[in-house]
């Protein structure tokens, strides 16, 4: 892990174009989450840099920035553009495309929950359906298995619910309930309550 951050700091700090430091350790950052959550190194730092630019910028320097190649940079751009991260930007007197982050948190979250739910969730309770239609009236499945096939599907279908409301709330009424979230707890968990008032006294 030490040795690839190495190894990407270098690419870019020698490729760079005067990036601040607090710029570049986000890029980083994000480029080493994006590896965690399966997303490409390089598809997560472009979104980290158009995130942080003031201006929508082309390809050319978007890959002269991060020292990433042109190739790489357009296959990446590509990436984004499906997640629906970033858009195309035309500027007057340019003909090359120039990209632009979307900024509301909230539409970034929710754009990203969309795209793994279809790639990941979805595909799960599928497969899981067809299981439990399978294993219906199969004297081979034993009763144990059945059960924790049943108890897998129930939590997917929780939750894909818990999805569906969420991502059909306005967005003032969902960062409401994210923020009450504090509170909620302090009444489900024990010793919570008394740690929360003390946190506001404090």
């Amino acid at each position: 892990m030490v040795s690839a951050y190495i190894s990407v700091m270098t690419e870019i700090t020698e490729n760079q174009v005067g990036l601040p430091p607090a710029v570049e350790r986000f890029i980083l950052h994000w480029g080493d989450m994006g590896g965690q959550w399966g997303v490409n190194r390089s598809v997560a730092q472009i979104h980290a840099l158009l995130y942080l630019s003031e201006r929508p910028l082309p390809a050319e320097e978007i890959a002269q920035q991060l020292g990433i190649a042109r190739s790489n940079v357009s296959t990446s751009l590509k990436e984004l553009l499906g997640w629906r991260l970033i858009e195309r930007v035309p500027m007057p007197g340019d003909r090359r495309d120039h990209f632009r982050a979307e900024a509301d948190i909230w539409e970034i979250v929710t754009r990203i929950s969309q795209v793994r739910k279809e790639r990941e969730i979805d595909p799960a309770a599928q497969v899981l359906r067809r299981c439990l239609e399978d294993a219906e009236g199969d004297p081979r499945i034993s009763p144990l298995a059945m059960k924790r096939l049943a108890a897998m599907m129930e939590f997917i279908e929780m939750v894909d619910r818990w999805y569906g409301q969420m991502i059909r709330l306005p967005k003032t009424q969902a960062m409401t309930l994210l923020k009450m979230g504090n509170r909620i707890v302090s009444y489900l968990v024990p010793g919570e309550r008394n740690s929360a008032a003390k946190g506001r006294k404090g």
